[in-house]
């Protein structure tokens, strides 16, 4: 066998290995182990944009993220047709407010996202509420707030749904410091509403920053980002395993191969349960799930 041959055996083999490990729904990446990747590089994560928030439909044939623009977000949608991904479409942004964090829905009907948009839609901006939009024939409906039993006279941010409907979010509501105190909270689905919101237990939350959380759509775990002073950076993701009782382990920092000096934040596990998407320096990233299950 000559070196030519050699040489076409070898590129016939990595292109058989591609092929093998990519997966056309998640653009054609090969997927990462343990160790984190930025995800779609020059797709979805670019060199002069600021990416944040993905998420996917339950089958994995819709994408959503946020991106940042001179301090302001919108949100854009893909779509997988065809055997390949639509370029990205804006679906919620404006002139003037913010429209970012998007996560759907478990019947894939709603989107909900956070706005500093006004409850009239106009005038002056006002603090972060959870919004959603409908899917209608072909379109999307205007913004819905969701409600007095989510939203309060101070932020809300970051929501994540378990399979029965029951949303996870963040809120200073209870902050009076002025230091940027976050914590969880969750509200019950009953009868198409959402109950009364109840702040999570000391296993997740403390007298510092908790946000930006994504709860297993079992309820067997919550991924976070936390400020916490023995931290690596403004925002390191944590985990906390539910117990029998409905109440949270301490949490666990997922370590520094994920955590860094900057802020690491949005946290979102696949649809599959394969992959942890988060963002970190300006871009979106993914890694092997077993991140997490390795902690428990």
């Amino acid at each position: 066998m000559n070196g030519y041959t050699l040489l076409a055996a070898f590129l016939i083999g990595i292109r058989l290995a591609y092929a093998q490990s990519s997966d056309p729904k998640y653009f054609d990446e090969v997927p990462p182990g343990l160790t984190p990747r930025i995800f779609a590089p020059g797709k979805i994560s670019t060199e002069n944009e600021f990416e944040f928030g993905a998420v996917f439909s339950t089958n994995r044939n819709e994408f959503f993220y946020s991106v940042e623009i001179n301090g302001k977000t919108e949100t854009r949608m893909m779509k997988f047709e065809n055997g390949k991904w639509s370029q990205p479409a804006k679906i919620l942004f404006h002139d003037i407010y913010s429209c970012n964090d998007p996560f759907l829905t478990p019947d894939n009907k709603k989107l909900f996202f956070i706005s500093d948009r006004p409850l009239n839609g106009t005038g002056p901006k006002k603090d972060y509420d959870i919004w959603y939009i409908e899917r209608q024939t072909g379109k999307w409906s205007e913004p819905i707030n969701a409600g007095t039993n989510i939203n309060s006279d101070k932020n809300e941010y970051y929501i994540s749904f378990t399979k029965t409907g029951k949303m996870y979010f963040s809120s200073n509501r209870q902050d009076n410091t002025g230091k940027y105190n976050y914590d969880i909270y969750s509200s019950e689905m009953k009868d198409g509403e959402f109950q009364p919101s109840n702040k999570l237990g000391a296993g997740v939350n403390t007298s510092f920053y908790e946000a930006d959380v994504f709860i297993a759509p079992d309820e067997s775990y919550i991924v976070f980002s936390a400020n916490h002073p023995e931290g690596l950076g403004n925002g390191d993701l944590h985990v906390s395993f539910r117990n029998e009782d409905g109440t949270w382990t301490p949490s666990k920092s997922l370590g520094d191969t994920i955590n860094t000096e900057t802020d690491d934040f949005c946290p979102y596990v696949s649809p599959d349960g394969k992959y942890l998407f988060y963002a970190s320096r300006r871009d979106i990233y993914w890694v092997s799930a077993d991140v997490i299950r390795k902690l428990r």
